[in-house]
C-alpha cells in the first residue's frame, strides 16, 4: 500500500483485502472512491462516483499484476491519472 499513496488520496484496507483509496468530492459523506479487489492473479480496479453504493461492483477501470511494490505502482497510476469528473 506505501507504493499507492498519492496526493490527495487516503488509502487503507476494506472488507476481505480490499484496498480502497478515497478522495474529497466536496460533498460531505460522498467521496471518489478507487478500489481494487484481488481478481486472478492480481486486483480488478474499480471507481465508484460520489454516492455510489460500494457494497457493489463499481465502473471497472482496469487491472493491476505482479509483485507487491509493482502492484502499489501500478495501482498509485489509477489514482494520478484517473480524470474525476461528474
Amino acid at each position: 500500500m506505501d507504493a499507492a499513496r498519492s496526493p490527495g488520496w487516503s488509502i487503507g484496507l476494506g472488507r476481505s483485502g480490499q484496498i480502497m483509496a478515497t478522495k474529497d468530492s466536496g460533498s460531505i459523506g460522498s467521496p471518489w472512491v478507487i478500489s481494487a479487489l484481488r481478481a486472478g492473479k492480481g486486483m480488478r480496479v474499480s471507481l465508484y462516483r460520489p454516492g455510489d453504493n460500494t457494497d457493489i461492483e463499481g465502473e471497472v477501470i482496469g487491472e493491476i499484476s505482479g509483485n507487491p511494490r509493482e502492484m502499489g505502482r501500478q495501482l498509485r497510476a489509477f489514482l494520478e491519472d484517473t480524470l474525476l469528473e461528474d
